[in-house]
C-alpha cells in the first residue's frame, strides 16, 4: 500500500480545509509517497517512548495527534527531543502526520466522539466551520446561440465545478443593449447603431487562482470586442455538523455530578475537576458544551450559545474564574484524556477505508500528569 492513499484517507477524515489557522497539521516529515513497509501507528503525543515502540515494530508513519513540529525548527541537530524525534523518524525512514485541529472539527470527528458520552441528542458545532473561502462566480452575457461554447471554454479553464460535478452552470435569458462608437465592429448590428439582442446570463463558480486564466478563455470564445464580465466573491457557508467544539441539548436533563459520572465512565477516568454553574449542584441542566484539549478560548462561544455546563481539558484559575462570571459550570478532565479515547476510532475508521492495512494504537502514549 502507498503511503499516498493513508494521506488521501486521513484527509477525508479530517479535511485540511478545517485546520486552524494558527496549526501545523498534515503531513510533517517524511515522504509523501511510496510504500508502507511496516504497520501505522496511533498516538496522541509523540515522546522519545513512543518513538521507541515505534522503531521495535518496524514502524512505517506516525499518525501524532498533536504536531510534533509546532514552532519552526531552524536546525536539526538533536539538541531537544523535538530534534531528536525528527531525526530519529527521517533516519528510520518514517513518515510524521498530524491531523490536529481537523480531526476536531471534522463530522464524526474527536469532538463528536468526547459529546457523545451523554447520548444521541441534538449536537451541533459551538462554532460552525465554512466551506471554501476561494470560490468566485464567474457571470457574462453571451448570445443564446453561442452559449454552448462559452460554457464549455469556461469550463476547460477550472470553472462550472461543484464537488463532483462538472459544467455546472445558470442561465437567465434577457435583453443586452448596446452601441458601438466609430471603428467599433459588433458582432450583431452596426457601428453607431442602438442595438438589442436575446442574452442569456451565464454564471459558473470557478476557484481564485483560475480566474484570470477562465477570464483570458471567455474573451478568447467570446463573439462580442467587449464582453460584460462580472466576478463576485463567494462567502462561504457555515456547516452545523463540522466547526470547532460541539454542543448537546439532553434529552433528560442532568446534575453536575450526573454529567461528570457519565464523562468519567466516557473517558476512563477516576477524577475530575468540576464547579456548579452558580455553585448549584441540585440545578438540572440539558445544554452542555465540550472543546476537547485546552478549550478556554470557546467558552464565551459555549456560554452565547446558551450552554450552562462546559467540559474541556484545561484552564488557568482566572480562565475559570472568567467563565464562571458567565454563567457556565465548569469541568476540566486533563488535555490528553479528552482526546486520547479516539485513537481506537480513528485506528478503525483507516482500517475501513484502507483493508488490510495495519493500524495500530501506540501502547507508550500515556499523558505526562497524573491525576493522584
Amino acid at each position: 500500500m502507498d503511503r499516498a492513499k493513508l494521506f488521501e484517507a486521513l484527509g477525508q477524515l479530517a479535511p485540511l480545509s478545517l485546520v486552524e489557522p494558527w496549526d501545523n497539521v498534515g503531513l510533517l516529515v517524511g515522504e509523501a509517497s511510496g510504500e508502507l513497509a511496516g504497520p501505522v501507528l496511533c498516538t496522541i503525543d509523540l515522546t522519545e517512548s513512543v518513538m521507541d515502540e515505534a522503531e521495535q515494530i518496524g514502524c512505517s508513519t506516525i499518525i501524532a495527534y498533536h504536531p510534533p513540529i509546532f514552532a519552526p525548527i531552524k536546525r536539526v541537530v538533536c539538541s531537544d527531543t523535538k530534534q531528536r524525534l525528527v531525526h530519529r523518524a527521517i533516519r528510520a525512514g518514517m513518515s510524521i502526520y498530524s491531523p490536529h485541529t481537523a480531526l476536531d472539527a471534522a463530522q464524526d470527528g474527536l469532538n463528536d466522539w468526547l459529546i457523545s458520552g451523554f447520548g444521541s441528542g441534538d449536537v451541533r458545532s459551538l462554532k460552525a466551520s465554512t466551506g471554501r473561502e476561494d470560490l468566485r462566480k464567474i457571470v457574462t452575457f453571451v448570445p443564446t446561440k453561442d452559449v454552448e461554447r462559452v460554457r464549455h471554454a469556461l469550463a476547460s479553464a477550472g470553472a462550472g465545478h461543484i464537488g463532483a460535478y462538472d459544467l455546472c452552470s445558470f442561465g437567465a435569458l434577457g435583453t443586452g443593449t448596446f452601441r458601438g462608437q466609430a471603428g467599433t465592429n459588433p458582432t450583431i448590428g452596426k457601428a453607431g447603431e442602438f442595438t438589442s439582442v436575446e442574452e442569456m446570463r451565464l454564471e459558473m463558480v470557478c476557484p481564485e487562482d483560475a480566474v484570470a486564466l477562465a477570464i483570458e478563455t471567455l474573451r478568447a470564445f467570446h463573439p462580442y470586442e467587449e464582453p460584460a464580465i462580472d466576478v463576485f466573491r463567494i462567502e462561504p457557508l457555515p456547516e452545523r455538523n463540522t466547526g470547532h467544539g460541539r454542543r448537546i441539548v439532553l434529552d433528560q436533563p442532568l446534575t453536575t455530578m450526573e454529567i461528570a459520572e457519565k464523562l468519567k465512565k466516557h473517558l476512563g477516568v477516576s477524577r475530575l475537576k468540576l464547579t456548579a454553574p452558580g455553585g448549584d449542584h441540585a440545578r438540572k441542566l440539558s445544554h452542555i458544551g465540550v472543546c476537547a484539549g485546552s478549550g478556554s478560548d470557546l467558552a464565551p462561544t459555549a456560554a452565547a450559545n446558551g450552554c450552562e455546563m462546559y467540559i474541556t481539558g484545561e484552564m488557568t484559575h482566572h480562565q475559570v474564574m472568567a467563565h464562571l462570571d458567565r454563567g457556565l459550570g465548569i469541568i476540566l478532565a486533563g488535555h490528553t484524556n479528552t482526546e486520547r479515547g479516539y485513537l481506537p476510532i480513528l485506528a478503525t475508521k483507516l482500517k475501513k477505508k484502507l483493508p488490510g492495512l495495519d493500524v495500530r494504537v501506540s501502547s507508550a502514549d500515556r499523558s505526562q500528569l497524573e491525576w493522584v
